[in-house]
């Protein structure tokens, strides 16, 4: 085997790109949720998904809904989906699933955070930093919810 086909088998990760692919900032209350004082409540919902675009190129996206609440009035919704263009030639089947889980999203929580921040101060609200995320541990997480679903239908 020439050295030239050897690099060709190596494993390869390449970022293609990395782009905001929806973005929304609701403010239901204005101008009335400014006046007031309270801290609001602050929810935070993350989910990833990846699809196949074709061969060894796949779409991976990180959506956070960051939801601010006083009381029962919503202060401020803010949705972001973050998303990114990722090839992965020559990787073992077994790893695809864990790098378009964990790897892809890591590199993609950063861009997320930045953007739902900037949201909302330019919705005129103090500045929303994301905590960190374990995707690994999301991933693993996931994994058994299917293994024990699957396990709760065959028996």
């Amino acid at each position: 085997m020439t050295e030239a086909a050897q690099e060709n088998n190596q494993p390869s990760f390449n970022i293609e790109k990395i782009y905001v692919k929806d973005l929304s900032l609701e403010i239901p209350n204005a101008p009335h949720i400014f006046l007031e004082r309270e801290s609001p409540q602050i929810d935070v919902q993350l989910n990833s998904q990846a699809a196949s675009i074709e061969g060894d190129v796949f779409e991976v996206a990180v959506t956070a809904t960051v939801t601010a609440k006083i009381g029962e009035k919503v202060m401020f919704l803010i949705e972001s989906k973050q998303a990114g263009i990722f090839r992965l030639s020559n990787l073992p089947k077994e790893d695809v699933e864990s790098v378009l889980a964990v790897m892809c999203p890591n590199i993609l929580f950063p861009y997320l955070r930045e953007v739902v921040s900037d949201m909302s101060v330019r919705g005129g609200f103090a500045p929303i930093m994301l905590s960190p995320v374990n995707f690994e541990i999301l991933y693993q997480q996931q994994k058994q919810q299917a293994m024990a679903a699957a396990s709760a239908t065959t028996h």
